[in-house]
Order: C-alpha cells, then sequence, then structure tokens
C-alpha cells in the first residue's frame, strides 16, 4: 500500500497555481486554446524567469498552439496563459488569434486568385 506522505511519481512537485503565483488569467493579453504562439528572436535572462517560462521559450522556437504547449509542460491550460501573458508582456513571445469564420478572406481576393491560377 502506498504511503500517502510520499508524492505520486505521475504528480507534479509544484502545485500549478504555485507556477502562476495564484493568478487564474493572465492580465494583458487574450489567448485561447488555439492562439498560436512563437519564441520572439530576443536575448532572454533566463535567470529572471520561472522554469517553466523557459521551457515554454523552447518549446515555441516553432509556432505552438496554447493547447499544444500546455501539453508539452503538462500542466493545466490556465496556467500556460498566465506564463504566456508574462512572456508576451515582456516581449519575450509573439501570439495571434487564429484565423476564424468571423475574419474570413474576401471574395475579391479569392476571385483574384483564382484569376490567377487560370492564367498558368
Amino acid at each position: 500500500m502506498a504511503d500517502r506522505d510520499e508524492p505520486d511519481a505521475d504528480e507534479p512537485l509544484v502545485r500549478p497555481y504555485v507556477i502562476a503565483h495564484g493568478r487564474q488569467n493572465p492580465s494583458n493579453v487574450e489567448l485561447d486554446l488555439v492562439s498560436v504562439v512563437i519564441a520572439a528572436n530576443a536575448e532572454v535572462d533566463e535567470l529572471s524567469l520561472e522554469p517553466e517560462q523557459v521551457r515554454i521559450l523552447d518549446i515555441c522556437r516553432e509556432p505552438q498552439s496554447v493547447a499544444e504547449v500546455a501539453s508539452y509542460l503538462d500542466v493545466p491550460v490556465a496556467v500556460v496563459k498566465v506564463l504566456l501573458g508574462d512572456l508576451i508582456s515582456r516581449g519575450h513571445v509573439l501570439a495571434r488569434a487564429p484565423y476564424t469564420a468571423e475574419s474570413p478572406v474576401s471574395r475579391e481576393l479569392l476571385q483574384a486568385v483564382l484569376n490567377g491560377i487560370e492564367r498558368l
């Protein structure tokens, strides 16, 4: 029988709310699960960042969704959003909203592309 005082090997040693310093939402940016984030090409003082933020920068060398970053870190999405919000405000990470049906490409642009393809 497992001792209740010993941590389970699958449980993180630091609770998610501690990683996010008790915050539940990023204060400066709106992120959702499919927002795309990428590390900016800038010098970073890794000693001024949390270990999870350093891992996020490594993960985000290639564009990733917020959900993918949370999966790689194995922490809740809410925590990743807070950490990403901090990195975005420091200029270490860039984010953009995914393309949605609410902002479709104009019909004129699609027609211009079709006309160009037909001329080939």
